[in-house]
């Protein structure tokens, strides 16, 4: 079979290489070139785009060359300054938390790639992520493509990809799926993939700004219309001051004030009045999660009818359990229990057993 395969030239594409290539595939390799920020400071500019560097790069280079496939740079930086970047900098500006992650899965990462397989005559998509998509069948016996958790629950993305629709789904293989992380070092070994493991740093959270934290990020695209004001407490009482509210995001405890008792964490944002509301932590409890532009991976469930399902608020979180309604692009989620609140602008993403069937946008808590 011939297969596009998705080359960061990280330890997990390195190792679906050499594991696609021993199965007698024939492979193609395409390398994106992604966005990086101008305005960084000049020292942190080496450091380029986490997920397309110089290391990474070569290390790519290197492992087409010795299995024999040839590997294809393409320039995304336009596409991924105008669809990822931007989205995240117009959403910190309404004072939400974005999730930047899953707009680029879906529309830079797979749609990219997708398109780009009629063009190399390739018949699948291989990618590093940990997740799994396996053929089932409906309640009217039809196939479908079904998303699944991947094996290793501390590596699992399936919450970034529920965007993805039957159309992907079909034409997508995650090799990695059914396997640990510790299992993907133990091959990187057998294969002798060339990594330095003293320096090697897997790419994680958002890959567009070189600092660990995106406030600087933040100041440098925002900075004139942020605007300090007031912290205060759910009474109304001040308890400080905050530097910014697109710097605060809901559940966060690394807030600057001190002299309680009991940790304190960012319950709330009023906007209108540029205020943030801080609690104690764990005493902000809601129990219906409301979401906007759903997206179903395969066959949309019945509207306006109550599902048991399971979520997710962010990636890893725990699980949480109750009932789903929807109607249009807009539903809630009613939780059994009492459950801290989520920031607005990150997904929610629903599950039936291990199986990703859609999620959408959150946009307000109660």
């Amino acid at each position: 079979m011939r297969i596009l395969l998705a080359m960061s030239g990280g330890i997990d594409s390195s190792v679906i290489a050499y594991l696609l290539k021993e199965q007698g595939h024939d492979l193609v390799g395409v390398r994106f070139l992604l966005w990086m920020d101008p305005k960084a400071p000049a020292e942190a500019q080496i450091l380029s785009n986490k997920c397309c560097d110089a290391q990474s790069a070569a290390r790519a280079k290197r492992i087409a060359k010795d299995l024999g496939f040839p590997l294809h740079t393409i320039n995304l930086s336009e596409k991924f300054k105008r669809e990822v970047v931007d989205y995240y900098i117009d959403e910190c500006r309404k004072n939400v938390t974005p999730n930047p992650c899953v707009r680029c899965n879906k529309i830079i990462r797979f749609e990219a790639l997708l398109e780009l397989m009629d063009d190399f005559g390739c018949e699948k998509l291989a990618t590093g992520h940990y997740a799994r998509i396996k053929k089932k069948k409906d309640p009217a016996g039809s196939d479908y493509f079904a998303l699944l958790q991947g094996k290793d629950e501390l590596k699992d993305q399936s919450y970034f990809l529920y965007r993805l629709t039957q159309k992907h789904l079909s034409r997508i293989i995650f090799p990695l799926g059914k396997m640990r992380k510790k299992e993907v070092y133990s091959l990187a070994k057998k294969y002798s993939v060339p990594l330095d493991a003293q320096r090697y740093r897997e790419s994680q959270d958002l890959c567009f700004f070189p600092e660990k934290e995106p406030n600087e990020f933040i100041k440098r695209y925002l900075g004139r219309s942020i605007k300090h004001g007031d912290m205060v407490k759910p009474d109304g009482i001040k308890i400080g001051e905050h530097r910014g509210l697109p710097f605060y995001t809901i559940g966060q405890r690394r807030i600057g004030v001190g002299g309680f008792s009991k940790p304190q964490e960012v319950i709330g944002k009023d906007v209108k009045n540029n205020l943030l509301i801080v609690g104690e932590k764990g005493s902000a409890k809601v129990n219906k999660i409301f979401v906007r532009d759903l997206s179903w991976t395969a066959a949309k469930p019945m509207e306006n009818s109550r599902i048991k399902l399971k979520c997710r608020t962010r990636s890893l979180s725990p699980f949480k359990t109750g009932f789903f309604k929807y109607s249009g692009q807009k539903g809630v989620f009613s939780t059994e229990s009492p459950i801290p609140p989520s920031a607005s602008g990150q997904s929610l993403v629903l599950y039936n057993g291990n199986e990703v069937i859609g999620g959408g946008v959150i946009f307000e808590c109660k």
